[in-house]
């Protein structure tokens, strides 16, 4: 059983509802990733993308790194992720993922920063309490670089249920 003080404590909403997303709206997300060799690695093995230049250092410097680069797809996951407190927080079913595009490697000891933009939105035919928005998020590492960038929609609820 829960305490009595959590049991009556008040509820935060968390996230942003539908009418929050005008087109053109930018969100530069607050925080960063530093990300590292581990963390490539792992995520590497457990996905068995089995590229050598993202866990063999010959295979790396063969292909003409200076070092292993960081798996892309984890790239885009960090990325993704730095996007949903401003984005998807407040729940709805991931709709999907157009254009991916990976633009530049990244590199054990890179961060990562993310903005996003609302390239659209409209109510949802189907959930009367809900309306589809479309972001185009980028990423990109501490020098400013564009190192991924990728579209995906959500569905977002309406602030005052149904419309």
């Amino acid at each position: 059983m829960l305490p009595e003080h959590l049991l009556n404590a008040p509820v935060r909403h968390r996230g942003r509802y539908y009418e929050e997303f005008e087109p053109g709206r930018v969100f530069t997300h607050p925080f960063g990733r530093t990300v590292d060799h581990y963390d490539s690695l792992q995520f590497t093995l457990a996905t068995a993308h089995y590229n050598p230049v993202y866990f063999d250092g010959r295979a790396a410097a063969k292909a003409g790194h200076r070092t292993m680069p960081v798996n892309p797809y984890f790239v885009f996951c960090t990325v993704l992720g730095l996007s949903v407190e401003d984005l998807s927080e407040m729940g709805g079913a991931f709709l999907g993922l157009e254009q991916l595009q990976f633009l530049a490697f990244v590199y054990p000891g890179d961060t990562l920063t993310a903005r996003s933009t609302v390239l659209s939105r409209r109510p949802s035919s189907k959930t009367p309490d809900s309306g589809v928005v479309t972001w185009l998020t980028e990423g990109f590492n501490q020098s400013d670089v564009k190192v991924v960038e990728y579209q995906r929609s959500n569905m977002v609820p309406l602030e005052g249920g149904a419309a």
